[in-house]
């Protein structure tokens, strides 16, 4: 099996993209690495949403990226001719990411998915997707790239960026594990940020703390409120983190999601409202 990459002009794709071309035994997989731009992410969507009308928390992700394209946020997207959008690669400056981490100087990875059908999986795009990442951080004179990996759900698993090199500095709990890949040896290393000090500030009640950053982060979010109110008789305290700083300063590792209840973190990342009630019930 061979790869072919191939650079192509504007006028062919908006902005600069990949060509990634796949021949096997029997068939050829076409797939396309491109940018995602202020001027085309609502004809592609992100994250799975692609209907911007239907979907508020795509509009709302896409008015965050038309915020901090300016400042670096590049998004890569993955397409295929035969199954569509296929995956994607977010990442940005350290100096704004919206994890709590001290990574500035480097560039960050927020997040990164391939294949919403299994046929995609395993192929190398990934890869091929983080291969971007580190040209760019080397283009732009950046020290190394970050990302926060973990083995619970909703994140990457560190095994893809330890096969590119990278190397554990820091960890979070319950499994949250901070990775550089450094392009000198002698740069400092990024860190997590004290996140038990920011904890202290969310001692007694219920607490929703969320950021656009993650468009999952609007889903369910209602139901979960509502069922607080009328089904525990809480009152809940509803906090969108508007900016890189505020989420720097969660007191959780996922920082664009979490949910507190009296200075303990009972979600790390977005759940549903059924599991919202199973949590609380076990501590009824």
């Amino acid at each position: 099996m061979k790869i072919y990459i191939k650079i192509v002009t504007k006028r062919e794709i908006q902005k600069h993209s990949i060509e990634l071309l796949k021949i096997c035994s029997f068939h050829v997989v076409y797939m396309q690495i491109f940018d995602l731009t202020p001027e085309n992410i609502t004809d592609y969507g992100v994250c799975g949403y692609k209907d911007a009308k239907k979907h508020l928390e795509l509009r709302r992700k896409i008015d965050w990226f038309k915020e901090y394209y300016p400042k670096g946020l590049r998004i890569k997207a993955l397409l295929s001719k035969k199954g569509g959008y296929q995956g994607m690669l977010e990442y940005i400056p350290g100096k704004y990411a919206h994890r709590p981490v001290d990574a500035q100087g480097y560039m960050f990875i927020h997040c990164i998915f391939v294949g919403f059908k299994k046929e995609f999986k395993g192929k190398g795009y990934a890869s091929s997707l983080i291969d971007e990442c580190i040209k760019e951080a080397k283009n732009t004179n950046m020290q190394g790239v970050a990302v926060v990996t973990r083995e619970g759900s909703f994140m990457a698993k560190k095994d893809i960026f330890v096969k590119k090199g990278f190397v554990l500095v820091d960890k979070a709990e319950p499994d949250f594990e901070l990775l550089v890949l450094k392009f000198e040896h002698n740069e400092r290393n990024p860190k997590f940020k004290n996140m038990k000090k920011q904890l202290q500030n969310y001692k007694e009640g219920l607490f929703v703390l969320r950021s656009v950053q993650c468009p999952y982060t609007e889903k369910n979010v209602n139901a979960i409120l509502e069922s607080a109110k009328n089904k525990f008789n809480l009152k809940v305290n509803l906090i969108d983190l508007k900016d890189s700083t505020a989420v720097q300063n969660s007191p959780c590792a996922f920082g664009s999601f979490c949910i507190i209840y009296d200075d303990r973190i009972i979600a790390h990342h977005p759940i549903s409202n059924t599991r919202f009630e199973n949590i609380m019930k076990k501590k009824a």
